[in-house]
């Protein structure tokens, strides 16, 4: 069993849609993913959506997919697809 840090870690694209975009969602994105200790970053899509990639723990990063079901206080989340990537460590996490 590969017992190394980096099994320990994995990296998700995160594609959330509804009311996501004016409402702070990638800064509260953001803060979400710092308090975890997760890197990665969050950015608008033209087509209304928020894409999220993050990586980290396997639980940070599942609690932080958690939190993206429903975001920020004003946000409306209708929908979440999320996809495995292979892993990759960010420098920080970042809004775009």
């Amino acid at each position: 069993m590969d017992t190394s840090p980096a099994a320990a870690k994995v990296c998700y694209r995160c594609l959330i849609g509804g009311q996501v975009q004016g409402v702070f969602f990638r800064a509260a994105t953001r803060e979400q993913a710092m308090r975890l200790g997760l890197t990665g970053y969050a950015r608008n899509l033209a087509d209304g959506r928020v894409e999220v990639v993050v990586a980290g723990e396997i639980a940070a990063v599942a609690q932080l997919r958690d939190w993206l079901r429903t975001g920020p206080t004003m946000a409306r989340v209708t929908g979440l697809v999320y996809e495995p990537l292979d892993y990759q460590p960010h420098s920080g996490f970042m809004i775009d």
